[in-house]
């Protein structure tokens, strides 16, 4: 049950009402163009159904980081074309979002109009959370829609602080991205499965502390796995690994046993003398039988049908970061081979899964398999603060709302 405000709870004719939907802009663009408009697609729905209802909609967001000054290279306006584009409606452009030029902007436009306000940041109040910026931006509207889940771990004034001036609404993004945390790690069905990959064990290893208290099977892959290895003996040549973080992850192993969470690491590996695409030296090994002057780039096949085992035992998987060094072939080969058995398992209809991170989108486009897990979250430091399972400020904004 959602301890949130959504899109229902709104008056159902809005019209000439304003608003302000705080959405995430931050599109990496090449010149004019957007190259990845992802964000951008994720917010049409909230967007359009607000428009139909007759709101007057303004977007609400950062981009970049021009640090409290106004800079014409990181101004929204750049967005105006690409926004009206992909919602096929009348997009304008509204040069502050605060203050009496945005007031009357704003007066002149129509029911079912789209309004693009100028970047939050330039005012150095957004990242400081100052009440002042905040209150001046709520005048604009008459209600507050948070449809960036991908900004809620900041407390910043357009997430957090404009939500004790407007009574305050999650979008259908952020509405859909909860619903399937919650399911994930919230009240999960049981046996859960997490897959945590990524080069280092030193920025996941409050995830991991985390994970083991919450989850029955933990699977440590990428770069990360080679410090467990070390950790149980296993001399891992010359493959990254941060062998001061070994008392780290034996403290790991003991939480996961007081937790009753197993830790799987893999026990066959592919390795090669060089990190380049099908080099020469490549082969497949037991973890035991890797040679001083060889790295180990990803986990092996026998691993990766005990892992596929491991996920037809569960309801539910949360995945974050890479098996291997997926970016070069053939190491890419147990992250696909596992995200395709994930999702077989999710279209039969006997697993949820739930992934994020930017890693993990770029490895399951690669694998072919976005379309067909539960969920996959396009947020990166905000997921991964929800695996910290810390409290995001602009979600638990909503739920005080």
């Amino acid at each position: 049950m959602a301890s949130f405000k959504t899109l229902d709870d709104l008056p159902e004719d809005l019209t000439g009402k304003r608003v302000i939907v705080r959405v995430d802009l931050n599109v990496p663009m090449d010149g004019a163009k957007v190259t990845d408009d992802t964000r951008l697609r994720a917010m049409l729905p909230t967007v359009l159904e607000l428009s139909d209802r007759g709101a007057v909609v303004l977007l609400l967001s950062h981009f970049g980081r021009p640090k409290g000054e106004k800079r014409p290279d990181m101004s929204t306006a750049q967005l105006v074309l690409p926004i009206h584009r992909l919602a096929g409606r009348s997009v304008r452009f509204i040069e502050d979002c605060r203050g009496p030029e945005a007031e009357r902007a704003i007066e002149t436009m129509l029911p079912g109009n789209i309004g693009v306000l100028e970047n939050t940041r330039f005012h150095p109040g957004e990242e400081k959370n100052d009440p002042e910026l905040a209150k001046t931006m709520a005048a604009l509207g008459d209600y507050y829609v948070d449809d960036a889940f991908s900004a809620a771990h900041r407390a910043h004034a357009s997430t957090e602080g404009i939500t004790h001036y407007l009574p305050s609404f999650a979008g259908r993004a952020m509405e859909a991205e909860l619903n399937a945390l919650e399911r994930a790690l919230g009240s999960p069905e049981r046996p859960v499965a997490a897959v945590v990959g990524g080069a280092k064990v030193s920025t996941k290893l409050a995830v991991l502390g985390h994970l083991v208290g919450k989850v029955d099977h933990l699977v440590i892959g990428g770069g990360m796995a080679n410090t467990f290895l070390a950790a149980r003996g296993v001399d891992v040549g010359k493959s990254l690994c941060e062998h001061d973080l070994t008392g780290e992850a034996n403290g790991i192993f003991e939480q996961a046993e007081q937790a009753g969470c197993t830790i799987h690491l893999p026990y066959d590996v592919v390795v090669a003398k060089e990190f380049a695409p099908d080099p020469p030296s490549v082969r497949t090994c037991n973890v035991h039988e890797v040679a001083p002057d060889e790295m180990i780039l990803d986990i092996g096949p026998a691993a990766v049908e005990a892992l596929a085992d491991v996920l037809k035992t569960c309801k539910t998987l949360v995945w974050n970061g890479p098996l291997g060094a997926f970016e070069v072939p053939p190491f890419d080969a147990a992250t696909v081979a596992l995200a395709r058995t994930a999702a077989a398992l999710t279209k039969e209809g006997s697993l949820i899964s739930v992934a994020g991170g930017g890693d993990t989108v770029a490895a399951l486009n690669h694998a072919g398999v976005t379309q067909d897990f539960t969920f996959v979250s396009t947020a990166g430091g905000a997921f991964l603060e929800w695996m910290e399972g810390r409290t995001l400020p602009g979600v638990a904004a909503l739920e005080r709302a």
